[in-house]
């Protein structure tokens, strides 16, 4: 785990953010390749949740069990820390993944990834209103036009269609709640140890899922050792991830930060390309990359910001 006083350089967090986004874009041909070790049919949305609610809590109890590697009193919540974590582990892990999930059942994986990197738009605009220091830029806005535009490329600009608006909606309600989330989280790091945060509100978030899905009728063979292995992969990095984050985004503006999110599609269109066998290597592909890093450089070398 990387140490904060490292994070708080600015060349290591950008590696650090990059690293993030990187894990989180192996999820997305893992999630495929979980479905199908544990025979979740298309629209078990019960399944799916389950699935969600055990890797998130397998992910909590890993940071859990880091923190108490280095001492009881690290793993400690105290009193006026239970309040946010229940805030920031009920929008960022339980309500974002919920709508998530609801929503990949009535919506192409193309409109997901579009309307997902809305999320860097919207915590651009909500750190410009909540955090005085984050203000918003003509540099901010073009580099996230820009970022936006290259998800736009890489998906062929979607297929919104009226047989998917139920879909989009609640994948549209899902980057509402992830850029609440990068939001809250900058506001409750502040003063605590991230990595502590980050372990309970997983947890929470993750226990919150799993009795979701067991609600909506889930059910996995847990004895299937090769699925094991995959939630076991996907808790991992949803460990290193998301405690790495919630460092970034205590010690770092949180626009600056969130939109190397639009870097995960990329990511995971090609590491699907590479693990399934999936036709990724197109034209398209490069020129939307080129365009998401013009966008981060952008959104990156405004006036320098202080921290909150």
């Amino acid at each position: 785990m990387m140490k904060q006083s490292i994070l708080q350089n600015r060349t290591a967090a950008y590696l650090g953010a990059v690293f993030c986004t990187l894990l989180w874009g192996t999820a997305f041909p893992f999630i495929k390749l979980g479905y199908t070790a544990f025979s979740v049919a298309d629209g078990d949305i019960g399944a799916a949740m389950l699935f969600a609610g055990l890797r998130f809590s397998l992910a909590g109890v890993m940071v859990l069990a880091f923190l108490l590697f280095r001492g009881k009193e690290s793993a400690r919540l105290q009193k006026g820390d239970v309040k946010p974590v229940l805030l920031l582990g009920g929008v960022q892990t339980l309500g974002q993944y919920l709508f998530t999930y609801a929503g990949l059942s009535f919506t192409t994986s193309a409109n997901t990834s579009i309307i997902t990197a809305c999320a860097s738009f919207l915590t651009v605009l909500g750190a410009a209103v909540f955090f005085k220091s984050d203000r918003l830029t003509a540099l901010k806005i073009l580099g996230c036009v820009l970022g936006f535009g290259g998800v736009l490329v890489m998906n062929g600009f979607g297929g919104f269609q009226l047989d998917t608006l139920f879909g989009d909606f609640l994948i549209f309600m899902s980057t509402v709640f992830a850029a609440s989330g990068n939001l809250i989280a900058k506001q409750v790091t502040q003063g605590r140890d991230p990595v502590k945060i980050t372990a309970y509100q997983l947890l929470f978030g993750g226990l919150g899922l799993t009795a979701v899905g067991f609600v909506c009728g889930g059910r996995l063979n847990l004895l299937n050792w090769q699925g094991l292995l995959i939630l076991l992969w996907l808790a991992l990095v949803s460990a290193a991830a998301f405690s790495v984050w919630t460092a970034l985004l205590k010690h770092h503006p949180a626009s600056k930060i969130s939109v190397f999110n639009l870097l995960v599609p990329v990511f995971g269109t090609v590491l699907s390309g590479l693990l399934l066998g999936e036709n990724v290597f197109r034209a398209e592909t490069l020129l939307s990359l080129v365009l998401i890093a013009a966008g981060i450089v952008l959104v990156n070398v405004s006036r320098r910001e202080k921290n909150d």
